[in-house]
């Protein structure tokens, strides 16, 4: 074999460099899914997977994936918390979130934080795959729409009208919003996010005043709704693809 010839396979064995990939979501069904279709690739391989924002920290610590998928609602500490989490420790890692939140309410907090990426649940196979390889190459992955929206506002400061007054939201107070929406109580949340029951009541009322809104049952039902119109059912957990 000739020197020209060692440096092409060389070359050609850099480039198929085998993707290592972690999933994180609370979904085990959801998991394997990903998994399956992701291992389908010939430079794609799912190299662990993690339930929740721990094993996720854990995973990321003793495996060193190349890229990690994070669903944005986890039971516990949310995947915003963790994707802010992993850039503090590991400001090279690579993240994509997953999500059945609406892009346009979550998909620039998650840039924010850290995540390369952003991609909807209800997107195909295909879409996912583009996703994965456009952030290891380099790039920032989010839906044409959105990237038209974020381009917008860059360009000349406008802001949609239709935007949704959450948008004023900070992303521990959407946390806060959405866990009310799903019936939880300041107790409840307190002991779910590991702060203290004062810090929750001091985001409820952050949360009232930026909504307008007049008491504590016009809160909950405001989020309710929200919840069962807009938000992601935690029964719900739909694979890339169906």
């Amino acid at each position: 074999m000739t020197k020209a010839q060692k440096r092409s396979e060389s070359s050609s064995a850099s480039e198929t460099r085998t993707i290592r990939i972690l999933i994180v979501d609370d979904h085990p069904v959801v998991r394997r899914g990903l998994a399956a279709m992701i291992n389908q690739e010939p430079d794609l391989e799912v190299v662990a997977e993690a339930a929740d924002f721990h094993q996720g920290l854990d995973a990321i610590r003793d495996q060193q994936p190349d890229l990690a998928i994070i669903d944005l609602t986890l039971e516990g500490i949310g995947g915003l918390e963790l994707v802010k989490q992993v850039k503090s420790i590991n400001p090279e890692m690579l993240m994509l979130v997953l999500s059945m939140h609406d892009e346009t309410l979550y998909a620039e907090r998650v840039l924010r934080a850290g995540a390369r990426g952003y991609i909807m649940k209800q997107e195909g196979t295909d879409k996912l795959i583009s996703a994965i390889r456009a952030i290891v190459r380099g790039d920032v992955y989010v839906s044409e729409r959105m990237a038209s929206r974020m381009l917008g506002k860059f360009v000349d400061g406008r802001r949609d009208g239709g935007s949704s007054p959450l948008e004023r939201l900070s992303d521990r107070e959407l946390e806060v919003f959405e866990m009310l929406g799903r019936g939880q109580s300041t107790r409840e949340i307190a002991d779910r996010l590991c702060v203290s029951i004062k810090t929750i009541e001091s985001h409820r009322e952050h949360i009232k005043a930026k909504l307008r809104l007049k008491n504590a049952n016009e809160l909950v039902q405001h989020a309710t709704q929200w919840v069962v119109s807009e938000g992601p059912a935690r029964s719900e957990s739909p694979t890339p693809g169906q």
